[in-house]
């Protein structure tokens, strides 16, 4: 059974989300039955117009939205930690969550109407705040023409800190929007429907192409920098990129799902410790891992104590870490990093 594991990758990430995506889109108040949702989706059965409305209106787009946040989060930590060469690197270690919610907290302060500008108001503000955040930080870290990494790790953790601290700050000055702020934080975005996934799917498809076609020379990164060099590795240039790259991709799922940790430190650990560390099948693993530990963690929180549906954060951390630990001790013989 290893053996079959660890052969094919690709085959068991990719039955696994699918098993997950199926299992997200079947649970909820109503439950689906699977068999009927493939039917449907192939083509071969027409649901009833209930059951029609919920799938296609409510559940898919939910469960689109779920799937390219995960992938996005997953790829961009794998991304990060092979730039950094560092196991602690995550999709949020040079700001990106910090300066999303700073953006969408102090959106969430103001008193905006509740058309569709008001609704799409802290996502966008979130995203810029994402974005701008990774730009200060890059500014400030930036020595001449280089980049050095330790550098870029010191500045993100201050900046990071410092809009951290500008959110408590905010949240505290609007008490009538704490729990809001709260639930956003901990991954618990309201978004809904097919306009989310549309105005997320650009962001998240450049980020990921151009991450997935770094996968050889994130490789080569892992020999060292002046290494790097030598074997004629734009150094420089390639950490700019992966930084663009990874950064919009995380931004844009932070910004239309919240603050989701676990998924971007520790999927691509747990796909290390199978499948190795070469950032050609990593990267496309984690997309679909990422994808898929998402969705499974999305259908826990919306079922566990229904109606009330908890924050995803707070399960991607209660579930996943723990299994996390587990793996680690299973494998802690082997060097792996």
């Amino acid at each position: 059974m290893k053996a079959f594991i660890r052969r094919h990758p690709f085959l068991i990430t990719s039955l696994l989300l699918a098993s997950a995506f199926i299992l997200s889109v079947a649970l909820g108040s109503v439950l689906i039955p699977p068999l009927h949702i493939l039917n449907s989706l192939l083509g071969f059965e027409s649901l009833q117009s209930t059951f029609a409305t919920i799938l296609y209106e409510i559940r898919l787009p939910h469960a689109v939205l779920v799937l390219l946040t995960g992938a996005a989060l997953a790829a961009s930590g794998t991304a990060y930690q092979g730039l950094f060469r560092n196991p602690l690197a995550d999709p949020y270690l040079i700001g990106v969550a910090s300066g999303a919610g700073l953006g969408a907290i102090t959106m969430m302060a103001h008193d905006w109407p509740k058309d569709w500008l008001g609704f799409y108001s802290v996502p966008a503000a979130a995203f810029a705040g994402a974005l701008l955040t990774v730009a200060v930080v890059y500014w400030v870290a930036r020595l001449g023409k280089t980049l050095p990494v330790t550098t870029l790790i010191l500045a993100g953790v201050a900046v990071s800190t410092f809009a951290t601290s500008l959110s408590s700050f905010l949240m505290l000055q609007s008490e009538s929007e704490l729990r809001r702020a709260i639930a956003w934080l901990l991954g618990g975005a309201t978004l809904s429907g097919w306009q989310p996934v549309l105005a997320m799917l650009p962001y998240v498809v450049v980020g990921v192409v151009v991450l997935l076609l770094s996968g050889h020379q994130l490789n080569v990164l892992q020999t060292g920098e002046e290494q790097a060099e030598q074997l004629g590795l734009p150094v420089e240039r390639l950490k700019l990129l992966l930084i663009v790259a990874a950064s919009l991709a995380a931004a844009a799922a932070v910004a239309f799902s919240g603050m989701i940790g676990f998924i971007g430190l520790v999927i691509p650990h747990t796909l290390r410790l199978i499948w190795g560390g070469d950032h050609r099948r990593l990267l496309p693993l984690s997309l679909l891992g990422g994808g898929a530990a998402l969705l499974l963690s999305d259908a826990v929180a919306r079922t566990v104590l229904s109606p009330q549906v908890v924050p995803v954060g707070i399960v991607t951390a209660l579930v996943g870490v723990p299994f996390f630990l587990w793996l680690l001790r299973r494998a802690k013989a082997q060097l792996y990093w």
